[in-house]
């Protein structure tokens, strides 16, 4: 049975606190492992959450400012350890090439694991699988950031009634999927499309095309609010989001769950963020990420 859910690992931004480790997400997403934005401590909470190296298939860095990747270095020395059978990717900017092989090498280690590194330099999509695509949209920060969104392709959903009605039934079920067709019945006279899932992750950035287009139509959106809505011009000069901006995100893209996180230290009361994002007008579901939560991917409709 296939598994969709995110993990999370850590939940501050720049400074974590007694209660926040520093960034990390793992999505679980049909028998594959991405990771986002390992920061220090990533490999202990992994740990805690029940997360091995050998559940990791990518890892996708979103900026190399250190609360989003110094984790690397253990991270990648750990997959290496373990031994991992299969084959990982790493995507990142490319413009911060130096620091991920700094990171990647940052101490002495024996290579076992296939890491293919493959550095993002522009909007597009950057791998397609048999369960989804990868994509990538450039968002605004002071050093070079993109955010990650994964769709699934859309799908046919079969419908009995429509099926009895036209007496298809057993093997022709089959071969009208396959082929399109059956006599005068057409495959739309039988079912309807299903629409495929979709994810993102957009941390460290302003306000911009790239947060918009990423958040667009969302099953699940895991966003930055390390701000709260008092201190927006601050959230502007230092590249970030209040919990507002990313409520009227998730409420202008149709988002059907929405996931706070990256919250600065200066703030004690968690429970404000949501009360913004709800002010904004956000109606879906909507979790104030707290470390070792799991959040699954909400049901298809």
């Amino acid at each position: 049975m296939s598994v969709r859910e995110l993990v999370v690992l850590g939940t501050a931004s720049q400074v974590p606190t007694r209660h926040r480790n520093h960034n990390g997400y793992l999505l679980r997403w049909d028998g594959e492992g991405l990771l986002f934005d390992p920061g220090e401590g990533t490999q202990r909470q992994m740990l805690r959450a029940g997360v091995a190296a050998h559940d990791l298939h990518r890892i996708c860095v979103t900026h190399f400012h250190g609360d989003h990747s110094l984790g690397l270095a253990g991270v990648i020395q750990r997959i290496n350890l373990d031994r991992v059978p299969h084959e990982i990717t790493a995507h990142y900017p490319r413009s911060g090439q130096r620091f991920f092989d700094r990171l990647r090498y940052a101490t002495a280690y024996r290579e076992t694991v296939a890491l293919t590194e493959a550095p993002v330099d522009a909007d597009g999509t950057l791998a397609t699988t048999s369960s989804y695509a990868l994509e990538a949209r450039k968002l605004s920060h002071p050093v070079e950031s993109y955010g990650y969104r994964l769709v699934e392709s859309d799908g046919r959903r079969m419908l009995p009634e429509r099926l009895a009605a036209h007496g298809i039934k057993g093997p022709d079920v089959g071969r009208i999927q396959r082929e399109g067709s059956l006599g005068d019945v057409t495959l739309d006279d039988v079912s309807e499309v299903r629409r495929g899932q979709r994810f993102a992750f957009v941390m460290d950035t302003r306000l911009c095309d790239g947060v918009h287009a990423l958040a667009d139509g969302c099953d699940l959106l895991v966003i930055e609010s390390t701000f709260l809505d008092e201190d927006v011009q601050l959230a502007s000069d230092h590249g970030h989001l209040t919990a507002g901006q990313a409520g009227a995100v998730a409420r202008d893209a149709g988002v059907r769950h929405l996931v706070l996180t990256h919250f600065s230290q200066r703030y004690s009361d968690p429970e404000e963020f949501e009360r913004q994002a709800r002010a904004a007008g956000f109606e879906g579901e909507l979790t104030v990420a707290h470390d070792l939560q799991r959040v699954p991917v909400p049901k298809r409709g």
